[in-house]
């Protein structure tokens, strides 16, 4: 039952998202506060990233692999596929596509699976169950990035 709460949980960062970036114009999109700090483009993409990481490592887990799970270089991934000049709303529905997917595979999921471990990037065991929570709090997370960033581009026009 609890799996079903953290199902919805996950599905609905989609639709929390596409409402964080919601009216934003393509400035307001791609603008930085620094050229090392990242745009709500930006933030978008490594959270799409993050998804596909998290698909693989859900899949790795499942398919009994001893092999520890990936880490990914979130700065260099963003920089290397030149993410800010992507269109947000393309990343979006990608986004949207992925946390799907992975929903259908989490719904066929019992117990047992839920509770299947793997070993992460720093060695420490995780549980199917605590990546799903970890990235649906991971997109919560960078939500409030996202409103930050907002916050300090219109303080940023205001001294314009």
């Amino acid at each position: 039952m609890s799996h079903q709460i953290d199902i919805q949980a996950f599905l609905e960062t989609h639709k929390q998202l596409v409402q964080a970036a919601e009216g934003l114009s393509k400035e307001q999109l791609t603008w930085k506060a620094s050229p090392q700090s990242w745009s709500v483009t930006e933030v978008l993409a490594h959270l799409a990233d993050h998804s596909i990481v998290v698909s693989f490592r859900i899949r790795d887990i499942l398919a009994g692999t001893t092999e520890r799970l990936p880490a990914f270089q979130q700065d260099a991934w963003v920089n290397g596929q030149k993410a800010n000049e992507a269109e947000a709303a393309d990343i979006l529905e990608t986004f949207g596509q992925l946390l799907r997917y992975n929903g259908l595979l989490l719904q066929r999921l019992d117990d047992g699976d839920w509770e299947k471990s793997g070993v992460n990037a720093k060695g420490d065991p995780v549980r199917i169950a605590d990546i799903v929570a970890g990235f649906t709090k991971h997109v919560s997370r960078h939500l409030g990035q996202i409103e930050r960033i907002r916050q300090a581009y219109s303080e940023a026009q205001a001294v314009v």
